[in-house]
């Protein structure tokens, strides 16, 4: 119903934002990551926002990046997740985090939310592993980035500088992480992209 909403903010707790927008406040249900992330009261913000209807429920979700929004969406599409859920899982985890979990297979990063036990956080691997792809953990969200590789090769060259990392005993996590902070201007080869992660890994 509303994609985002833009006004001062009134009131902030661990899960909830009140923002007023033309003289309406609004409550938003929020993670708390989201609320650390918020300016101070009086403030203004802009919130992507989720709008969940019931029969005896009318409440709006809101995130400060379409990311962040796009992740819970996933997120309450698997079975024993519903939105409390997906927000639990956001407070203690960034929406890149999660989709290393997810791909890496790690169950226990995703369980360290609070409500979210070894199964339900295996079943969200299980329900999303094919929704998230390596590519989305790996291309970075700022446009305009310009690298000696076209973002088809970008892909291959750095699934394969992953590749070489687990194999030399990094957990896929890990070497997720290391190969998305390489700067690949003027990277040609592997080679190239695993150097320059494996100086993360030290």
């Amino acid at each position: 119903m509303y994609a985002y909403l833009k006004g001062t903010i009134e009131e902030i707790t661990e899960d909830n934002l009140v923002l007023e927008v033309g003289q309406i406040g609004y409550n938003v249900r929020i993670s708390a990551k989201t609320a650390n992330a918020l300016g101070n009261i009086g403030s203004s913000a802009k919130i992507y926002t989720y709008t969940l209807v019931r029969e005896d429920a009318f409440s709006l979700y809101g995130f400060l990046t379409r990311d962040d929004l796009e992740i819970f969406k996933k997120l309450i599409t698997v079975n024993g997740i519903g939105p409390k859920g997906g927000l639990a899982i956001l407070s203690v985890m960034s929406a890149d985090e999660l989709r290393f979990a997810i791909v890496a297979g790690d169950a226990k990063a995703i369980s360290k939310a609070p409500g979210v036990g070894a199964k339900t956080a295996e079943r969200v691997i299980l329900d999303l592993k094919d929704k998230i792809s390596l590519e989305d953990t790996l291309v970075p969200k700022e446009s305009g980035v310009t690298t000696a590789l076209s973002d088809k090769e970008t892909g291959k060259e750095k699934n394969e500088a992953i590749e070489a990392l687990t194999a030399l005993g990094y957990s896929a996590a890990d070497a997720l992480r290391a190969v998305k902070q390489v700067d690949m201007t003027g990277l040609e080869s592997v080679e190239d992209i695993l150097k320059a992660a494996l100086k993360y890994l030290y």
